[in-house]
């Protein structure tokens, strides 16, 4: 069993999106995206001196950094609600800006909202390895004047009226200081930048960073938000995706001849999900809106079921909305008094010695062979049961060590991406709810 977990660990690392799609844009809009390891052989990120075990590090690393954003923090400048990890994304994404079009990459998140760009000229600007973007050199780009709806969608607390030119301002501040400024615009979009079948979306509303700074990855050029909040990427598809997304993360070793996906609109019959139910929970509306909230009741190591959100439990983990799921952090975080419980669950149903991470990082250990058994981890939310595999729970850290991915948090849970991989996993904004299909990622 270690080693089928050794073999689908990279799951939790960056993924790069490159786009396959209609030509022509229906009412009713369905594409793919295909997805690709940053980590892998095949990725223009490959690093071949790192180990399978450096890039589960450096996951973990990645994790707890994001985190730390999600959490609610007070600074002399207001954190942004679309917190990230700017030098973490997990997935990147492939697009094209402007008339004529210029290719951009940038970090694809469910955790951000409006989408930016940096732009010349720059007052400041991170480095980049793509030439940056031109709003001067486009025949479609426009600024958004002030009181717009478009301008008023912004929090009143990152958004600046220029009244001499009459435009629309963001400023947005992380979790670690780093930040983004700029004019609030309209613009061209293209998906497809990589195959000839490119979908052109126009006037959508982005931000045109002429002021960035702090610890962004020199890959990418910014950020496409993908979360629930009003100028995220979703919303501004609105109606023509019918509030429809979902992505099938795939095991690694199949990565040469097929890749994970994400579709936007009404999910296509193409993996192998068709005789599997499909279990489905709330969204849950809260503050902020970016985020996608379910309630998680309980969790099961293997037939032991374990009460989540009880009275001995931080507010965060009680009642609704209690979990954010989220594709760009790895690991599963799950709140610190409810995890002593989880561990002590998890020591009586693995028959292995429990030892220690060499590298002081993973909190639940074990001596680990082929042979050794591990449980099935279920979590228990709202009106659907997800029931994890090894490989969604496990990693191997060394030859004969595996280590629990997930781990303990102070006032928030997130549901990670490794925990996420060989699910078809559908959001439904108009219905408000989440779906969890067992499918075969890599057909």
């Amino acid at each position: 069993m270690a080693s089928v977990v050794l073999l689908r660990l990279c799951i939790c690392l960056t993924q790069l999106l490159v786009f396959s799609v209609a030509r022509a844009i229906p009412t009713s809009l369905s594409f793919n995206v295909d997805l690709i390891h940053r980590d892998s052989p095949v990725s223009p990120f490959y690093n071949p001196l790192e180990t399978r075990f450096d890039r589960l590090y450096n996951a973990y690393n990645r994790s707890i950094s994001r985190i730390n954003r999600f959490m609610r923090k007070t600074y002399s400048k207001p954190v942004v609600q679309s917190d990230i990890a700017p030098s973490g994304g997990e997935y990147f994404m492939e697009i094209s800006i402007g008339t004529p079009p210029v290719s951009v990459l940038g970090i694809a998140d469910t955790g951000s909202d409006l989408t930016w760009v940096q732009c010349k000229p720059c007052e400041k600007c991170y480095e980049q390895r793509a030439p940056l973007f031109d709003p001067r050199k486009s025949n479609t780009y426009k600024n958004v004047p002030c009181w717009s709806n478009s301008c008023n969608a912004l929090d009143s607390s990152y958004r600046v009226c220029e009244q001499k030119q009459n435009a629309c301002k963001y400023s947005y501040f992380y979790g670690d200081r780093s930040f983004t400024k700029g004019n609030v615009a309209l613009e061209k979009f293209g998906i497809g930048v990589s195959t000839r079948n490119q979908v052109s979306f126009p006037n959508l509303v982005f931000g045109c960073g002429h002021n960035n700074g702090g610890t962004f990855d020199y890959a990418g050029s910014g950020i496409v938000g993908l979360g629930g909040g009003p100028l995220s990427l979703i919303k501004q598809l609105g109606k023509s995706i019918r509030g429809k997304f979902s992505y099938c993360l795939a095991p690694p070793e199949a990565e040469s001849t097929s890749s994970s996906s994400i579709t936007f609109g009404t999910t296509a019959t193409t993996k192998s999900n068709t005789n599997l139910e499909s279990a489905s929970t709330p969204l849950v509306d809260k503050d902020p809106s970016t985020y996608y909230y379910v309630t998680l009741e309980a969790v099961s190591v293997g037939d032991v079921r374990l009460a989540y959100g009880g009275s001995s439990s931080s507010s965060a983990a009680r009642g609704k909305g209690n979990i954010i799921i989220d594709s760009g952090t790895t690991l599963t975080f799950l709140e610190s008094e409810f995890y002593n419980s989880l561990e002590s669950a998890l020591e009586e149903s693995i028959e292995a010695k429990r030892v220690s991470d060499p590298k002081g990082l993973f909190t639940s250990c074990f001596e680990a062979d082929k042979d050794t058994s591990l449980p099935v981890i279920t979590f228990h939310f709202s009106g659907a049961d997800l029931k994890l595999q090894p490989w969604n729970t496990f990693a191997q850290v060394e030859e004969y060590m595996v280590c629990f991915t997930i781990i303990p948090a102070n006032d928030i849970a997130i549901l990670g991406n490794l925990s996420q991989m060989d699910f078809l996993v559908s959001y439904d904004l108009e219905e408000r709810t989440v779906s969890f299909t067992p499918t075969n990622c890599t057909i």
